[in-house]
């Protein structure tokens, strides 16, 4: 039995089952599967024509791939708003003759040109906007009648100018750049894809308008119903569609410099084809610019390679077609399965085995044994506070603690019967402590660490840390800051539960079991933040020790309380300080005797601990059933310890009937007295303290009298 619980160990050690779920869940995944397909044919077509690596030919390659590029990033615009542009084909035609006739035939001057040529394609795009955008017409039909009209209309200007065009030949250097030329050893057109790419990226990704159009593209009705400009915006991306694709006739006809009915023949299809292919949603709200280029590259080089292998003249449009096909398919079928499949594979438990927990018999001698010494707490603010996870003492006595409605609630001394709202900071507000100024630092969940100052002012200190080098989760926003202390040089340091889950999520973490925690510092004189500890199970709980020169942490799950030292000889390292815990220790706090407090706020249970040691059990349980039926720490008993430097366990109180307080997740000792909250109470708890120094208060311990 033993040999096999190592192997279980070694093989959930080495094997990190939750990286499928965090890759899972990225957005970026969707264009693993294009890369993937873009890589294929890459290689595929590499094999199968003579020098297709070669630098002519990747040259003339990723020139025509900046005009065809531009006309699917033109197509991407409108799909992600939710409509489709099969009118870019003829509009690329219409751009590449007015451009020729306008230098041949006006004679007018290219920097002209260029303007009024996109311009005339904006005004295609316009009329695509209006009817779609502010009439409400189809888009499919609106756009396939715009093909119909404008691919007419320069099949009758091609019968009408086209001999005349032939004749004449304009000259200019930057009609040769254009055409012909490099910048920096690359195609013109090619840096002008780029540029407009990093344009596209930018506008959809950082700004309101980007966002604005993603959020039409997923639901218009619920778009328009928050107040967005559904009709605009809609027109707009028609706009910028008909100018990018102005912007590739253009760039066509300074590389072939001719015009011809086939001119952007069956383009609408090349690009619809790539922009889906890339893994852009045909339903619109979800696609990128990135995608539409992985699109692209992928059909250039299957259009080019179908004819350089010299299969027949139809072969070109089947691939397509089969591939169009092939894209919907995977596009469907992955929106369909994506968050099934997501459900089955993020939440990861780990194998964990913890030591048997110390003795809590009655009777047994042990200073954990089971009492009913907070069976007379006093309550203050019953049915007034919700949820008040932390408590704390000013050196007025003033008392304060936070609300599950993202309030500071403060109570007056001496009887704490009245109390106010001090301030408001949304989330929930979790540890709390005082700095030397008498502002009040506050984690929230959620949001990271802010600060009250005298005045009731609030500010943010820091809600983001450094990211782990290599880590595929995005660790740098804080989930669930915790709770904090302040060293004597001012530097904040703070707990933050898990990075895996927000805080209403934490029983899922309980479940994995897993290092998803860690300590932070934040420095307020440089204003930086950075992670100091981390692969931590659930750490909860971070007191200064009396020392100042190290910080205690508790981790929740596993049961322990161990020591950081901050400063001094050892500055850096970890040491556990106590272990086998009967319950799972909370915050903690300074005591008047220069020992510390501890909150259990729930006791362990076998079948409990049994599971831990059972991965593959608890992701069979996660599946199955429902969450208020999984396994749980026993919540319904709370107890606080006392605890010295040394790690010795002094004394304990427990609530064994549950009437007062069932979950204590912290303590406080203020002035002989000992101050209890918990996060699903309606009340704080006052207990008086024999041989506690009646003067004491933790403000004192930290800053002195002031």
């Amino acid at each position: 039995m033993a040999s096999e619980s190592n192997w279980v160990a070694l093989r959930y050690r080495l094997v990190p089952d939750h990286l499928i779920g965090e890759i899972l869940s990225k957005k970026w995944i969707d264009n693993a599967i294009a890369l993937l397909v873009m890589v294929c044919v890459v290689v595929v077509f590499g094999q199968l024509i003579p020098e297709f690596f070669t630098a002519g030919n990747l040259q003339t390659t990723s020139r025509q791939f900046g005009e065809f590029a531009l006309v699917c990033l033109a197509m991407m615009i409108v799909v992600i708003v939710g409509g489709i542009d099969l009118s870019v084909g003829s509009n690329f035609a219409l751009g590449n003759f007015l451009t020729l006739a306008l230098l041949n035939l006006a004679n007018l001057p290219l920097p002209a040109v260029i303007p009024i040529v996109m311009l005339v394609c904006a005004a295609v795009g316009l009329v695509n906007g209006v009817l779609i955008g502010y009439l409400r017409l189809r888009a499919f039909l609106t756009t396939l009648v715009t093909l119909i009209i404008v691919r007419a209309i320069v099949d009758m200007l091609l019968l009408r100018y086209a001999q005349d065009m032939s004749v004449g030949f304009f000259e200019s250097d930057l009609w040769d750049l254009m055409g012909l030329g490099h910048i920096a050893g690359l195609p013109f057109s090619f840096v002008v894809l780029a540029a407009v790419a990093v344009v596209g990226h930018i506008a959809l990704t950082r700004s309101r308008p980007g966002w604005r159009a993603m959020a039409i593209g997923g639901s218009r009705r619920s778009a328009h119903n928050i107040g967005l400009p559904v009709r605009a915006t809609v027109c707009g991306a028609y706009v910028i569609s008909g100018m990018l694709c102005g912007m590739g006739g253009i760039l066509y006809a300074a590389r072939l410099s001719g015009a011809g009915t086939d001119t952007g023949m069956g383009l609408e299809i090349s690009a619809l084809t790539a922009v889906v292919l890339g893994g852009n949603s045909l339903g619109g709200g979800r696609g990128s610019v990135v995608k539409a280029l992985i699109g692209a590259v992928t059909v250039l080089i299957l259009t080019n390679g179908v004819l350089r292998i010299g299969l027949n003249s139809g072969s070109g449009p089947m691939v397509l077609g089969l591939t169009l096909l092939f894209a919907v398919f995977i596009d469907v079928r992955w929106l369909k399965h994506r968050d099934k499949l997501l459900s089955k594979l993020y939440v990861s438990p780990t194998y964990i085995a913890l030591r048997p927990p110390r003795p809590i018999a009655a009777g047994s001698g042990s200073p954990l044994a089971l009492n009913d010494r907070l069976s007379g707490v006093q309550t203050i603010g019953l049915g007034v506070v919700e949820s008040p996870e932390d408590v704390i003492l000013d050196d007025d006595d003033f008392l304060y603690c936070g609300t599950r409605h993202g309030d500071i609630v403060r109570f007056t001394p001496p009887g704490y019967q009245h109390s106010e709202v001090f301030a408001h900071i949304g989330g929930t507000p979790l540890g709390m402590t005082f700095d030397k100024e008498r502002n009040l630092l506050v984690c929230v969940g959620g949001m990271g660490l802010y600060r009250i100052g005298v005045d009731r002012k609030l500010s943010k200190l820091t809600d983001e840390t450094n990211r782990s080098a290599f880590s595929v989760i995005d660790d740098s926003r804080l989930r669930l800051a915790d709770d904090l202390d302040i060293a004597p040089d001012g530097r904040v340091f703070f707990s933050e539960a898990t990075i895996r889950y927000e805080m209403h999520d934490w029983p899922v973490d309980a479940l994995e079991s897993r290092g998803n925690g860690r300590i932070i510092c934040y420095d307020p004189r440089s204003g930086k933040t950075q992670t100091v500890v981390r692969n931590l199970v659930f750490p909860n709980g971070v007191c200064l020790a009396h020392d100042g020169q190290s910080m205690l942490f508790a981790e929740s799950w596993a049961c322990t309380i161990s020591r950081y030292w901050i400063s001094g000889p050892k500055a850096g390292r970890t040491e556990c300080l106590i272990d086998r815990l009967p319950g799972y220790p909370d915050n903690i706090n300074r005591a008047s005797d220069g020992t510390y407090w501890v909150a259990l706020m729930g006791m362990r249970s076998p079948a409990l601990d049994v599971a831990l040691r059972m991965p593959g059990f608890r992701r069979r349980m996660a599946r199955r059933i429902a969450p208020d039926q999984w396994l749980y720490p026993n919540l319904n008993i709370g107890c606080v310890a006392r605890f010295d430097d040394q790690g010795n366990i002094l004394e304990s109180m427990w609530d064994q009937g549950a009437k007062n307080h069932p979950m204590i997740t912290s303590m406080r000792e203020h002035k002989g007295w000992l101050y209890l909250g918990g996060i699903t109470n309606n009340r704080i708890g006052r207990v008086r303290l024999e041989r506690a120094d009646p003067g004491w208060s933790s403000y004192q311990s930290y800053w002195g009298r002031q």
